[in-house]
């Protein structure tokens, strides 16, 4: 089984990549593993990660809760409102992120288990935050998704967040990791600066070459040392790859 990971700068269109995939493949061929999606689940009331955040925020944000219900159990958290104070302050970003990527792995390591337990052949684990979180070392290939304006980047944030003005945007896309890094660091990258007839093209060519090359990775399988062998040589690449780069960055577009 290949895991290939799929993240991208926010309002860079990876949502309409993963629904792209969803939409044209199988279940039972590639599968996607939403990060965002855990990310929500793991922080619903009176999970662990959403106890560590109460005890942290509650006093810096003061409608850090919802009540959605009528009364004081199982308030949920106003994402909005948290969102909100950690894009301006990297600091308290790190430390919520210290909170939930650790609780983020553990389920996305079960859900990987549990699809090459039922043979599917291709998993893309759709994480924003892939390179930030270490993930992508567990990546037989990673691709990210970016939009090479800027301008055209806060525009389509906007117009997704009706509510941001300008600066909240430049803030949050600020954030992030840059789109020069995430080419750097990338396998793959596609360029969502066009149309979605463009978009949708990069995204089969990509993941239809990935589909047949997954047969060496069926075979690597059937020999475990030898597939131990492939994955620490791709971690090792990787990392000669990424000090080769800082040097002499190559872009790499599908």
């Amino acid at each position: 089984m290949l895991v290939v990971g799929l993240t991208g700068g926010i309002a860079c269109g990876k949502s309409t990549v993963t629904n792209i995939i969803q939409q044209t493949f199988d279940e039972k061929k590639i599968t996607i593993i939403d990060a965002d999606k855990i990310a929500r689940e793991i922080v619903g009331p009176g999970k662990p990660a959403y106890n560590k955040i109460v005890t942290y925020f509650s006093d810096k944000i003061e409608n850090l809760l919802i009540d959605t219900n009528g009364n004081n159990k199982g308030k949920e958290l106003n994402r909005q409102a948290l969102g909100a104070y950690v894009f301006q302050n990297k600091q308290e970003l790190a430390v919520l992120n210290s909170i939930t990527h650790p609780q983020i792995r553990y389920e996305i390591f079960k859900k990987i288990l549990y699809s090459y337990l039922h043979g599917v052949k291709l998993v893309v684990l759709d994480v924003p935050l892939l390179f930030e979180a270490h993930l992508d070392i567990f990546c037989g290939a990673t691709v990210s998704v970016i939009i090479s304006e800027p301008e055209l980047q806060i525009e389509r944030l906007m117009l997704r967040n009706k509510d941001l003005s300008r600066q909240d945007a430049l803030q949050r896309i600020s954030s992030q990791m840059s789109t020069e890094e995430k080419i750097l660091r990338s396998d793959y990258v596609i360029d969502n600066s066009g149309t979605a007839q463009e978009l949708k093209m990069q995204v089969l060519s990509l993941f239809k070459k990935k589909l047949k090359q997954n047969f060496i990775v069926y075979l690597l399988e059937l020999f475990p040392p030898i597939g131990l062998i492939s994955a620490l040589n791709v971690v090792i690449s990787k990392y000669i790859r990424y000090v080769a780069h800082k040097k002499s960055p190559t872009k790499k577009v599908v």
